[in-house]
């Protein structure tokens, strides 16, 4: 893969007051290059309880590539039904959403779930959704190879 098709991807977690923080952190890493800077926001839920959300930018290119990389690992047929959802999951503002499953992230997986959100920036000229997408489609396309 030569060319990055994104300009950046944003990662985000929570950890909830009933979740260990550290094995939601090993999670959250498990798309990351290694020593990633993660950012680290305390918050707390309507009902008092405690969340901690979990965020990174991968902008640099080299960076992006190693998240394509881990999506890469992603089973043939998940990475085929994301090709298909193209239209559903690219929005007007040319941003990809994936989510991911938090258990089988922390067993070193990468699976479609729920408990990790994955937004990237698409590069498309023109910025149009129709671009977006026939960028997107040739990333899942090289995924599939």
């Amino acid at each position: 893969m030569s060319s990055v098709p994104f300009h950046y991807i944003d990662l985000q977690a929570f950890c909830y007051a009933t979740e260990d923080e550290r094995r939601v952190e090993s999670a959250f890493r498990t798309l990351l290059p290694e020593e990633f800077e993660i950012k680290r926001i305390e918050n707390t839920g309507h009902a008092g309880d405690r969340i901690v959300v979990l965020s990174a930018r991968v902008e640099r290119a080299d960076d992006i590539r190693h998240v394509l990389g881990q999506l890469r690992r992603m089973h043939p047929d998940q990475r085929a039904q994301l090709g298909a959802e193209l239209d559903e999951r690219v929005t007007e503002n040319c941003e990809l959403y994936l989510y991911l499953d938090k258990q089988a992230a922390l067993a070193g997986d990468v699976e479609l779930g729920e408990g990790l959100s994955v937004r990237a920036k698409v590069e498309a000229y023109p910025a149009k959704k129709s671009s977006a997408i026939e960028s997107v489609s040739d990333v899942f396309g090289e995924m599939a190879e």
